[in-house]
């Protein structure tokens, strides 16, 4: 089995995949911190609790938007698991040709979400909505190039910001509301969180399909911890919350198939 491990600011989502089943998954904070042992123990107790042998795991894949958080995460895949980790970064292949200027600098995510929709469906144009810490757009043609896309605070951060940069605004339980006319501070707040983030998305994406696909409209994929949230705004055409984990499992088989060779 494969686990696979998406270290985000915010969580790490992980899944365990047997083959092509995904079996289980969880999410839990991140600390950049948290030793070995930490994690090691939460993650085989996690699996026990999801009916997942920790034996039966016999490799471990990570991507991480936190470098600091990778030494103990590599250490409990040694430890714990008898692995040594994939790590999803610079020059992995990636079945992608990256098309950014300086490619080192794509988060590990990005990548793993643009692989995966790739995979998904092959020979088209893609568009790649991220909604977690930061929301992400990535733009992937049907000839496999990454070219980029946009990066915009998430829904989290934008509240946080509110509440920690005002004097009498309160931070507020991020949730779609059921009319856009708020009537109390908190109301109000919601209501620009959530239809400011959907009218930002929605004018990125439009200006995204106008530029690089001359308006001809791409698939687009919604994913992340908001991505549920917005499910019902017709911003994208579906939504494959663990669209990361396969990104990195895809990655993870296709660099093990070419050592072996």
């Amino acid at each position: 089995m494969l686990l696979c491990l998406d270290v985000g600011n915010s969580q790490i989502h992980g899944g365990v995949f047997d083959g092509d089943l995904l079996r289980c998954q969880f999410r839990k904070s991140t600390s950049a911190l948290e030793t070995t042992d930490e994690l090691g123990i939460f993650f085989t107790a996690v699996l026990r609790e999801n009916g997942i042998d920790p034996r039966s795991v016999e490799r471990v894949a990570i991507c991480s938007v936190v470098p600091a958080a990778l030494y103990g995460l590599r250490g409990a895949a040694e430890k714990y698991f008898r692995s040594e980790p994939f790590v999803l970064q610079a020059g992995v292949r990636t079945g992608l040709k990256i098309k950014y200027r300086s490619p080192q600098e794509v988060g590990a995510d990005r990548i793993a979400n643009s692989i995966a929709a790739m995979q998904r469906y092959p020979g088209e144009d893609l568009l790649v909505v991220d909604f977690g810490t930061a929301t992400t757009i990535e733009v992937i043609t049907r000839t496999g190039d990454y070219l980029g896309g946009a990066i915009l605070p998430g829904v989290g951060i934008s509240a946080a910001a509110l509440a920690s940069h005002t004097a009498k605004l309160p931070r507020v339980e991020i949730a779609r509301p059921e009319v856009v006319l708020g009537r109390s501070s908190v109301e109000s707040i919601q209501s620009g969180l959530f239809h400011g983030h959907v009218g930002a998305v929605t004018h990125v994406v439009a200006l995204l399909t106008a530029e690089v696909f001359a308006g001809s409209r791409p698939r687009i994929l919604g994913t992340g911890g908001f991505a549920r949230m917005f499910a019902e705004e017709r911003i994208f055409d579906e939504l494959v919350p663990e669209l990361v984990l396969w990104g990195l499992k895809h990655a993870e088989v296709l660099n093990r198939e070419s050592e072996t060779r």
